[in-house]
């Protein structure tokens, strides 16, 4: 029987987590961490994530931390039915871990910094800006073309190297202001997925205190600050 605590904000990261406990039906308790106050870097929490980052979680005594870890671990312990994931030591199987290495390793780093130097940072560098942005459009390039050859990028079925793109395709739009009816198949995977009752529950954990007219402001006021400043790339 579960006994699944996940530690968790409303970031990409943290949507994978929880997004992955819907889909298989597993009962959880949800903890927020609130990263915006470094809760993630207290003593308590460094216990169960030494990186001090979100996600995480406890199953029992054992702790996993790294969100395709705990992808990867909850579709091994609870997913017999293969309801999102493949059974390892298949092609299938395969498949699905480089689908989902490539957002571990590529899309959700290379994103994320795109995230940060357009919105969250303290300097501006259009060397930066326009570094992360091209690579996050070529990657949605590199999922539009697997997507244009299959309907899931393991195959026929829906797994978690889905949720795993998905999670940060979906705030491009927001906090990119990247078109995503550039890339028609990738477009067209997004609406599809975005349905899923999982998907939709998963989303809602936690429960953020702003909703989604008050996040793109504050993500709107963002770029406009970084707008404002005198690029600095020689300091950065």
């Amino acid at each position: 029987m579960a006994d699944i605590t996940l530690y968790t904000f409303g970031t990409p990261n943290g949507f994978k987590a929880s997004i992955t406990l819907e889909e298989l039906g597993l009962p959880y308790k949800a903890v927020e961490i609130d990263i915006l106050k470094k809760e993630q870097k207290q003593d308590w929490y460094l216990k169960i994530n030494p990186n001090g980052a979100i996600p995480a979680i406890l199953d029992g005594n054992q702790r996993v931390f790294e969100s395709g870890a705990i992808m990867l671990y909850l579709t091994q312990k609870y997913d017999a039915e293969g309801k999102i994931s493949y059974a390892p030591g298949t092609p299938e199987y395969t498949e699905q871990l480089s689908w989902l290495m490539l957002q571990v390793g590529g899309l959700g780093p290379m994103q994320s910094q795109a995230h940060h130097f357009r919105v969250f940072a303290n300097a501006r560098s259009e060397y930066a800006i326009e570094r992360y942005y091209n690579e996050t459009k070529r990657l949605y390039s590199v999922l539009d073309s697997r997507l244009k050859e299959s309907p899931y990028l393991a195959g026929d079925k829906y797994t978690i190297a889905d949720i795993a793109h998905f999670v940060w395709t979906t705030v491009a739009p927001t906090i990119l202001e990247i078109d995503i009816s550039e890339w028609p198949a990738l477009k067209e995977w997004v609406e599809r997925i975005k349905q899923r009752e999982g998907m939709k529950k998963g989303l809602g954990v936690p429960k953020s205190a702003f909703g989604a007219e008050e996040i793109a402001e504050r993500v709107k006021k963002g770029r406009a600050r970084i707008d404002a400043m005198t690029n600095t790339e020689s300091q950065v």
